[in-house]
């Protein structure tokens, strides 16, 4: 059973907007440190953004200003609201818990056309 979903992927033109979501199914959810991932074609996943538990959120130095982590813990979801996205931002998202991450999912795509 895949504890996160990620969804909302979708194609968008390069400058456009496009808004992520992670559903989780854990306990102590409000009590989880956050974080999105990417894997673009070809290469190793990488970091991209954390929310902590008490709503601190740090990102990844080529997207601070244009994404933006959160969540909703009445809701148990994480966003990641993405703004004045590039073709180099095109990727399969991931999200997953910053510590002691659990098993993958299958992330949901993001496609940047130039």
């Amino acid at each position: 059973q895949v504890q996160f979903v990620e969804s909302g992927g979708g194609l968008v033109q390069s400058g456009g907007s496009l808004r992520l979501s992670c559903a989780a199914s854990v306990s102590n959810f409000n009590s989880y440190s956050m974080a999105w991932y990417r894997q673009a074609p070809g290469k190793q996943r990488e970091w991209v953004a954390t929310i902590n538990s008490d709503g601190d959120t740090f990102s990844k130095g080529s997207v601070k200003g244009r994404f933006t982590i959160s969540r909703d813990n009445a809701d148990y979801t994480v966003y990641l609201q993405m703004n004045s996205l590039k073709p180099e931002d095109t990727a399969v998202y991931y999200c997953n818990s910053a510590v002691n991450p659990r098993t993958w999912g299958q992330g949901t795509q993001v496609t940047v056309s130039s």
